[in-house]
Order: C-alpha cells, then structure tokens, then sequence
C-alpha cells in the first residue's frame, strides 16, 4: 500500500513539473523553429544602412534618480558618434566607436580619452550599463549560436525563449537568454551571464512600436544585478533609418567640434 502511495505522489508531481515550466526544463517541441534562424530575423528586423536616434536615459542610482538626453548616428554596426545633449552637466560630451575603439570627449576636462581594456567595464555615466555593452557588435548571429528551449507570453505577445552560447568567443557575456516575440522577431527580455553562469545583467521591454515596418524597443529597462539602485530606463524618443549622415561625423576630430 506504502508503495501505491508513493507512485501515485511521484506520477502526480512529475505531471505538475512536465506543465509548469516554472517548475522544471520544458521539454523540446520538434515543431519548435531552429534558433538560428529566428536569431537571424531579429537581427534583420533591426538591421539598417544606418539610423539617428534621440533617446532619454532614466538612471535609478542609489542616491536618486537623474535624467540624460542624448542623440546618436549609427552607421552599420561599426561606426557610431553620440552626444549628450542634458543636462547642462553633461552637455557636450560625446563618445565616438570605430570598429572595436571607443573614444569619449568630456568638455569639463577638455579631454578626450580613448576607452579600452578594464575602462569597458565601468558603468556609462553611473548607469546600470556599460562601455563594454556600448562596444559589443549588436547583429548577435555573428557573436551567439542559438537554441530554441522554451515558449512564453510577455506584454500579451508569444515568445520564442532562445538560449544563445558564444562558441568560446572573448566576448562580455559568455551566454544570453532571450524571450523574442514569435511574429514581430523583437526582443521582449533578456538575461545576460557570466562564464562562470552568474546572472550579471537583465533587459526587460515596456513598449514596442512599429516603425517603417519595424517594430522597435521604445521603452526598455536595464539593470545590472551586482549594482544598487533601481536600474536604468532607456526611453526612445526619435529614430530615423537610412538617412545621410556626413562622413566626417565619425572622425576624433568631431569630438571636439
């Protein structure tokens, strides 16, 4: 009787863990859609000749909350040139990449200083993100190979559930966990970790708009797990894609214009 008793416990709880997959690992669909290849339509969803952008960047910090308005050129995913437009604090400073260099210019020193090796990964203007994320090339096909391992719902939207491995790469974050919306290809959340498999960072989208046929990120909240505060709010204000921008935008020489 000892026995019935026990099986029957045992057959309800592995019901429950195969149903909930909060619970436990889901288990693999074989009609579920290769991650590659829904990696491949996200990138191509955000993918552009270039883009200028106005965004406002909300930073939760332990000792308050101040707001950054900045707007940025975007070049393909090599080159980019963004100023910080407020507050009057911050105004002026401008950060210029060009493939894998990073270089800020500060008006209040009247300095520019190149970024690179243990300065990547200190935090943009006391915000949960960092020089490093600024640097990372943003087609992730090129960085991650991608598994499909879960379904899910956000903002009432299905989502693929994709686990992405960086094939040994020297790159910020060894792995990812992405929620990407099944229709629209955008991503709705992400998790960012360490080799070692400690969750370092997380992403989570508030709004999605379309624009020109794409549907792009408005509202998004980043946090860095292993700082204090509230995390940071990256609100887009303005995008433009495929517009003319100036070669000499991307130079040093524009940093100190």
């Amino acid at each position: 009787m000892k026995n019935q008793v026990f099986s029957w416990v045992a057959a309800v709880l592995l019901a429950a863990v195969l149903a909930d997959p909060v619970a436990g690992e889901q288990i693999e669909d074989p009609s579920w859609p290769d991650g590659d290849a829904v990696l491949e339509k996200v990138d191509a969803n955000a993918a552009s000749r270039n883009k200028v952008i106005k965004a406002s960047m909300i930073i939760h910090g332990r000792r308050g909350t101040r707001t950054l308005s900045s707007r940025g050129w975007i070049e393909g995913t090599q080159r980019s040139f963004t100023e910080f437009l407020a507050p009057a604090r911050e105004r002026g400073t401008k950060m210029l990449k060009l493939e894998n260099q990073l270089w800020t210019f500060i008006p209040s020193t009247d300095r520019t200083i190149k970024i690179s090796g243990h300065l990547l990964r200190q935090a943009v203007m006391g915000s949960d993100l960092s020089y490093e994320d600024l640097m990372e090339d943003p087609q992730l096909s090129a960085l991650y190979q991608a598994e499909t391992t879960g379904v899910d719902t956000l903002l009432e939207r299905p989502c693929w559930i994709l686990d992405l491995a960086s094939e040994g790469r020297d790159i910020a974050y060894s792995t990812r966990r992405i929620w990407v919306d099944q229709e629209r290809a955008v991503i709705l959340r992400e998790e960012r970790f360490a080799k070692s498999g400690t969750l370092l960072k997380t992403t989570e989208v508030r709004e999605i708009r379309e624009v020109d046929g794409r549907w792009i990120a408005h509202h998004v909240v980043f946090r860095d797990i292993l700082k204090e505060g509230g995390g940071t709010e990256f609100v887009l204000e303005e995008i433009e894609f495929d517009v003319d921008i100036p070669p000499h935008l991307f130079s040093k020489a524009s940093l100190r214009k």
